[in-house]
């Protein structure tokens, strides 16, 4: 590495992309969010009348040609249109130069949870119905769960470290983590870190229904994803991609960049325990924020707000209150907590990084996004959970949990610069 691009050890946020089901980029979804509107509707992207679940956060009026080249757009996953769509709004929003040198420490880290669901589904109706001969040379490809990463990276010819993480419903949170690793350590000046999913389609539907996973609540979609509530009865499944640009702090102060915040701190876990279940004591959750705590160098009370992964199962909600009870002692009843997957529904490995982009704007404008749905408070989630409208506070420090199958858990904490 020259000169130029010597490491400081500090890493910021310069820019930022997503796509969700409130909107294409900050300025739709934001106040949306805020608002306390929901994302979730009737699914459209397939026909949901065979399965119990049948409501979703899709991504409307997005459109692959927007931001591939039409021919390129037609036949990749949706989660990779997604990616890409993500990636590039974060590298425009941070208004670099890419000179040559740059992009060879210029990475890309971008995960999914599943992949190219889409793909998969397609290539094996294919399969069975008119023979292997007929499969794509393009499956492979575009069903990996690395290729949004990888198709970012050649999409803008980003040279330095490439890498997908795939963690289910903590991918998101972990390429970011590892993405600030990387820079920490010098092997790159600027990463574009975060998750893509699209999983709203039969077999993502239809198996999340054969779990039992998700809420039957068909008949009024708004109100189905409801974080903390007694009457939750499961999490509603949403689709988007969001990434952001990290940066080395000195090269950011050097170029005049706008810096959205800092990340000092990232914390990783297991809960060692079950497939799918978390911990009922929330033990990995728990070791994950104490671990964020003490690498961030600074203490629970410290924390003025928690993006919550709150999503909306009937243990899930109450095993994250206890673990953060557990890594927080008495300040977790002065920290203010919420679950924005009330209004976009669960996006699965996009999640983190999508809530990243909310705690950062939350930041910047000094308001967090409340907990919709909250009609009667669960007494086991004794939190302060933002219930139905956005408040303003003063947010200096802030925390995002994110929770996966297999016990996977990864905190991530930010503060403002």
């Amino acid at each position: 590495m020259s000169d130029r691009f010597s490491p400081s050890g500090r890493v910021v946020v310069t820019g930022m992309g997503a796509v969700t089901p409130l909107g294409i980029g900050p300025e739709n979804f934001w106040p949306r969010l805020l608002a306390g509107e929901s994302g979730i509707d009737r699914i459209t992207l397939i026909d949901p009348s065979p399965y119990t679940t049948q409501i979703a956060g899709e991504v409307k009026n997005f459109d692959a040609a927007d931001w591939l080249e039409r021919k390129e757009a037609r036949r990749v996953d949706r989660v990779i249109a997604l990616g890409v769509a993500a990636g590039t709004l974060a590298l425009k929003d941070c208004g670099v130069e890419l000179d040559e040198e740059l992009k060879d420490q210029f990475g890309v880290m971008i995960g999914s949870g599943i992949g190219g669901l889409w793909t998969m589904q397609e290539q094996t109706h294919i399969l069975y119905e008119k023979g292997p001969s007929k499969l794509s040379p393009f499956f492979v490809p575009y069903m990996i769960a690395n290729m949004p990463s990888g198709m970012v990276s050649i999409m803008h010819d980003l040279r330095g470290p490439n890498v997908a993480p795939v963690t289910a419903c903590s991918t998101g949170a972990n390429a970011i983590g590892d993405a600030y690793h990387v820079i920490k350590r010098g092997d790159a000046v600027m990463m574009l870190a975060g998750g893509s999913e699209a999983a709203i389609n039969d077999i993502g539907v239809g198996s999340f229904c054969a779990a039992r996973a998700m809420s039957t609540r068909n008949d009024d979609p708004t109100v189905a994803s409801r974080p903390f509530d007694v009457n939750r009865d499961g999490f509603v499944m949403g689709e988007g991609a969001g990434v952001l640009v990290l940066e080395d702090y000195e090269h950011a102060k050097a170029r005049g960049a706008k810096i959205y915040g800092e990340i000092i701190g990232y914390g990783m876990s297991a809960d060692a325990y079950h497939v799918t279940n978390p911990h009922p004591e929330g033990r990995g959750a728990s070791s994950a924020m104490k671990m964020a705590l003490r690498n961030a160098k600074v203490t629970p009370d410290q924390i003025n707000y928690i993006n919550a992964h709150g999503t909306s199962t009937s243990v899930g909600d109450v095993h994250e209150v206890k673990a953060i009870h557990n890594a927080f002692g008495p300040a977790a009843s002065n920290v203010l907590v919420s679950s924005t997957k009330s209004m976009t529904g669960h996006t699965l490995g996009a999640a983190g990084a999508i809530e990243s982009v909310f705690c950062l704007l939350a930041m910047r404008d000094g308001v967090v996004p409340p907990t919709i749905n909250v009609e009667e408070q669960d007494p086991e989630c004794n939190l302060d959970v933002v219930p139905n409208i956005a408040r303003e506070a003063e947010l200096n420090i802030v925390m995002n949990n994110s929770f996966g199958f297999g016990g996977h858990n990864v905190c991530l904490i930010m503060q403002k610069v």
